[in-house]
């Protein structure tokens, strides 16, 4: 950045829609503009020129070659919507010259200001008509007369009419939205409802339907919606459904155990059906009376697989506690056409629990919490970190609590320049909140590089773990042929990053240690085996995938002339041979789905591609459902048999109508506030203190909070999950160390 450039915050005022693709700077006097793209800085020109320079117009700015075509698209309807608006208001001030001759002037006015289009221009009446000697201005007085008369109407008359006009029709408007926004937050909360309700799939098309029924329609009653429209309800969610299990067929499934303790200490078991298609929710068990009890988990179990079907369940999925262990080896013991696997995820956010608890790394986190903390606990503060990140929040929310340490430095890392920026400026320097022990703390840490090189260095530690734990829970992107190249990249990176062995040993082992269940799982090893993007780039033999690919035979494929059949298979899958081999096969390694690869170029090995598809098509997690204002408890805490029914069908519809949201939803969701308390348990630790009263922070106001508005150029990239991981896997370290793991195994 060139030396005297001071970065200036953009308010909320602007409205160009430019404003968010680029960044604002002082240099002087002088206010200069740059381009978050390319990086390009215009010393004059404002605003229009950026638009030019994004939308590729050629004149007065250079066209930015690395913007978004998206953004390009529209600052060009931007630069349209300029020329048409101004052809209208041409347009308008010759009517009122065509209508008044004296309004030359008005002219001038228009061409001053926006004139909102498609409103109707109120005609001035001539000023030889009428008796009256006396206009009535807009305060009410009386006055002007003969010449003054007609200057005062040609000058402003038809300018403030119209004026008026405008400004009653959008007040009009405003006023209309003020109303339907009211009447729905009372609604909300009169019913005590989340309020992120209103991020719901189903919100807007239920206002449309309301609306669409005009201003008689008639409300449904509360027997209608726990009576036929539940039922209705509940059809329409199994029709879904059975969408979903009929491809079970093909790609088979997984079943999903989550426990889940509630507030009164009940233990909750809830399963779920996973599939490519989409996660359907089975039911819900009340298990506290059984946990402790490795046959009644069996017998539970083992009726839900059965529920589901056998030959279409290729895995159990539970958290690895010891029951579930036992109770894991007791299921493929009765059904050997499945596997038992602990959650990956789950052992994920492990290690980064114990990652967190390494001193260095804790240090760091409490330092970052003392910012965020003192932020997140003074309005002004926090709206003085929003201008100067341009709408970003620093604390950014996890799928876990782990997980949230290290999303949340890597958020800071990204917005350093502008929290350094911010806390040098005047105006820190005016707030009084800045002269308080906890604003000169936080000067102290974002002014401490050694501060920022240790967050970077834990950034570069844990991003491939953080990757890996969306990875594995991907509601789009099935994980089973990535998680084993996943963990393998993890390792790498650690040991590129630290170089000496008895420093990146000690996080090795901290992985190895709940990573070692893992390692061993056929599945993996067979996902990574039939992954042709990894499969085909490593170098020399590596007996452990085919061995686990030859295990998923035996087990998943029953009869024994088609393991034959797929063994022999194997080997044109060894050999890139026929279709394997075409260019667009070797193309499109790298840009397919690993099962939609073998959907397309697998037809010459019918009985591997088959089973290709099944095993690629799993997940590796049952973490990350939401399920949070589900009634579960209801359920059972009711005797009636009637009603505890009706809500089993409720909570049915619910947690079904939620998980189908995680397909429909689009990225472009409204920013999350880390404050809000729905997502409270995940950020706890980063915006409220250890021992904080409310008296501490009397002086905040949370109405005068600005909204959280994320500018996502600012951040780092957020790479594609399917694009990030490489090819190649040259490092025999990594592998050698797992040999040793299975010896010892071997020999225990």
């Amino acid at each position: 950045m060139a030396s005297g450039l001071e970065p200036v915050p953009i308010t909320s005022q602007k409205h160009d829609p430019a404003w968010k693709h680029c960044q604002m700077f002082k240099n002087g006097d002088r206010v200069q503009l740059k381009c978050l793209y390319c990086g390009k800085l215009f010393k004059g020109g404002g605003i229009h020129r950026i638009k030019e320079h994004l939308a590729g117009q050629k004149g007065n700015a250079s066209t930015c070659l690395r913007v978004l075509p998206d953004v390009r698209t529209l600052m060009q309807q931007s630069l349209d919507g300029v020329v048409v608006k101004k052809r209208k208001k041409q347009k308008i001030a010759e009517e009122i010259t065509n209508i008044n001759p004296i309004s030359g002037e008005i002219v001038a006015y228009a061409d001053q200001g926006d004139v909102s289009t498609g409103l109707p221009m109120i005609e001035v009446p001539n000023a030889h008509e009428g008796n009256s000697s006396l206009l009535i201005n807009r305060e009410g007085t009386s006055s002007i007369s003969g010449d003054r008369r007609k200057k005062w109407r040609g000058k402003n008359s038809s300018a403030n009419a119209n004026a008026i006009v405008v400004s009653s029709v959008s007040s009009g408007a405003k006023r209309v939205n003020n109303s339907i926004f009211m009447s729905i937050g009372r609604f909300l909360y009169d019913i005590g409802a989340p309020l992120d309700a209103v991020n719901s799939v189903y919100f807007q098309p239920m206002v449309d339907a309301i609306a669409s029924g005009g201003s008689g329609v008639v409300m449904p009653s509360y027997h209608d919606i726990r009576g036929w429209v539940l039922k209705n309800s509940v059809e329409e969610v199994k029709n879904d459904i059975g969408k979903y299990t009929a491809t079970w067929g093909r790609t088979g499934c997984s079943v999903l155990v989550d426990q889940w303790s509630t507030e009164v200490g009940r233990t909750l078991l809830i399963f779920l059906a996973y599939c490519p298609e989409g996660t359907v929710f089975l039911k819900s068990v009340d298990a506290s009376g059984f946990m402790n009890s490795s046959d009644a988990l069996y017998e539970l179990l083992k009726q839900v697989v059965e529920e589901v079907g056998v030959r279409h369940v290729l895995q159990v999925i539970t958290s690895s506690e010891e029951q579930y262990i036992v109770v894991g080896r007791r299921l493929t013991d009765t059904f050997p056409t499945l596997y038992w696997t602990p959650c990956a995820a789950r052992c994920l956010d492990l290690i980064l629990e114990d990652f967190a608890k390494l001193e260095w790394i804790n240090a760091i986190i409490e330092q970052a919490r003392a910012i965020t903390r003192f932020v997140y606990n003074h309005s002004v503060v926090l709206n003085m970190v929003r201008r100067y990140t341009f709408g970003n929040d620093i604390v950014e929310p996890g799928i876990t609590r782990s997980a949230t340490n290290f999303t949340t430095l890597k958020r800071m890392v990204d917005l350093k320049h502008n929290l350094q920026a911010m806390v040098t400026s005047q105006e820190w320097m005016d707030c009084p909140h800045s002269k308080k022990s906890g604003g000169l703390e936080m000067l102290d840490i974002v002014s401490n590089q050694s501060f920022w090189s240790s967050c970077g260095l834990i950034v570069r530690l844990t991003s491939p773990l953080l990757w890996l734990l969306r990875m594995t829970g991907s509601e789009k992107r099935p994980a089973m042929g990535y998680v084993y190249a996943g963990m393998y990249r993890t390792k790498e990176a650690i040991k590129k990053e630290l170089i000496k062995r008895d420093e990146y040993m000690v996080y090795w082992n901290i992985i190895d240690h709940w990573w070692e269940q893992q390692w061993h799982l056929p599945l993996h090893a067979a996902g990574f085996f039939l992954n042709p993007k990894f499969f085909y780039s490593i170098k020399g033999e590596r007996n452990e995938f085919l061995s686990g690919m030859l295990d998923c035979i035996e087990r998943l494929v029953p009869d024994t002339v088609e393991q034959d059949n797929i063994v022999r298979e194997i080997n044109s899958y060894k050999n890139a041979a026929g279709d394997f081999g075409r260019k667009m096969a070797i193309r499109a390694k790298d840009t397919l789905l690993p099962a939609e690869w073998w959907s397309t170029y697998g037809g010459s090995c019918p009985k591997l591609s088959r089973l290709a598809i099944r095993i690629l098509c799993q997940t590796c997690s049952s973490m990350g459902y939401k399920r949070n204002q589900i009634p579960f408890e209801q359920i059972y805490e009711t005797r009636n048999c009637l009603e505890r029914q009706r809500l089993s069908d409720l909570v049915f519809v619910q947690y079904n109508l939620r998980l189908r949201q995680l397909f429909e939803k689009s990225k472009e969701q409204d920013s999350v506030d880390p404050m809000s308390f729905d997502g409270l348990n995940t950020v706890e630790d980063w915006i409220t203190g250890k021992d904080a009263s409310l008296e501490d922070y009397g002086s905040s106001d949370w109405m005068a909070l600005d909204p959280p508005s994320a500018n996502t150029m600012l951040l780092g990239p957020s790479s594609d999950e399917f694009e990030e991981l490489s090819a190649g896997f040259d490092d025999d370290e990594i592998f050698i160390r797992l040999k040793e793991e299975e010896n010892i195994d071997d020999n225990a």
